[in-house]
């Protein structure tokens, strides 16, 4: 657990989406319904939604704070701001938060954006800063878990699956055509992890579309697996080496498939800590370099067990066993 030079509450802070509404200057403002935001994923989803040719947007957000802890404790001036952020675009939007009438109000607020600042997908979060034996603007606590604003999604899910994309490396983009030789390749820089399949590379695009026989069908699964090794093993990597740490060299969830990979793999690589200890391990290690190698195995563990290696394997080596058995009878 990090120790913080001040005192911070203990008390859990949690926020939502409570509404959505698409504007377009001199036109129109235009209340989503609530089928274009789910509480229980945690996504809001904008693309092709009621109308398309929205030029801002204004989210309403309710957050829920331990108001009894706060009103007992030394903070003073409290804020709560909701941020939205997008790295691919280096886009932030904030708002603060007003605290309703009464004990035990939620803090409400409308944060709006203009669709011209983000591309994709964009990560929604809300933190609450305070002074704190007089130094002002000290971050003392933060909602656990994130929204995703989705610019590119007509439904509010948080998408885990990868985009696949066949290509001859051999004659296709400038970039691919140094690994002409790969059967296939994993790119994760964009908003979503790419399986590039080198349709130059005989064989593997049509066995991996193909039906066939069963001794097909399990060479086909096993060559997926391998595949699926590579993407979760890399995707791992990039999640790790993109973490954003706060003010006290914290790192952050970050968001989008990358949050979903490492809440995923962590409990296979450091299966003896809690999530947040995880992540905070696996920073460390990999910044400090010391026991960063000692933990590849283990991430090959996890990306095996999430690829099925072991059980495609496993029908492949009866399915082999079986034909050489039938070929000899």
């Amino acid at each position: 657990m990090r120790v913080f030079p001040y005192k911070r509450p203990a008390g859990e802070i949690s926020f939502r989406v409570t509404s959505v509404r698409q504007e377009r200057e001199g036109r129109y403002q235009h209340d989503l319904e609530t089928t274009a935001f789910s509480t229980q994923e945690r996504v809001v989803a904008l693309h092709r939604v009621e109308r398309d040719d929205w030029e801002s947007v204004r989210l309403g957000i309710s957050a829920t704070l331990p108001d009894r802890e706060l009103a007992d404790g030394p903070w003073t001036e409290v804020a709560v701001i909701a941020v939205l952020t997008e790295k691919a675009t280096n886009s932030r939007t904030t708002v603060q938060l007003q605290r309703g009438p009464g004990a035990g109000s939620a803090w409400t607020g409308h944060l709006r954006f203009w669709r011209s600042a983000y591309r994709s997908r964009a990560d929604l979060s809300v933190m609450v800063v305070a002074t704190v034996d007089g130094v002002r603007g000290r971050v003392i606590g933060r909602a656990a878990d994130n929204w995703l604003v989705d610019l590119t999604a007509r439904a509010p899910a948080r998408q885990r699956e990868m985009t696949v994309n066949e290509v001859d490396f051999h004659a296709g983009p400038e970039w691919l055509r140094p690994f002409r030789d790969a059967p296939w390749l994993v790119e994760t820089s964009g908003d979503m992890p790419t399986v590039h399949l080198n349709t130059g590379f005989d064989g593997v695009s049509d066995l991996l579309n193909s039906g066939g026989s069963v001794l097909e069908k399990a060479v086909r699964d096993m060559l997926a697996a391998q595949i699926a090794t590579d993407v979760w093993t890399a995707v791992f990597h990039s999640a790790v080496s993109d973490l954003e740490v706060d003010e006290y060299g914290s790192p952050q969830w970050p968001g989008g498939w990358r949050d979903a990979v490492l809440r995923g793999m962590l409990a296979d690589v450091l299966p003896d800590h809690s999530e947040t200890d995880a992540l905070r391990e696996i920073h460390a290690r990999r910044i400090a370099s010391s026991g960063w190698n000692e933990l590849q195995p283990r991430i090959n563990y996890a990306a095996v067990r999430r690829a099925k290696v072991a059980k495609n394997l496993g029908t492949a080596i009866r399915v082999l066993d079986v034909s050489q058995r039938g070929s000899k009878a």
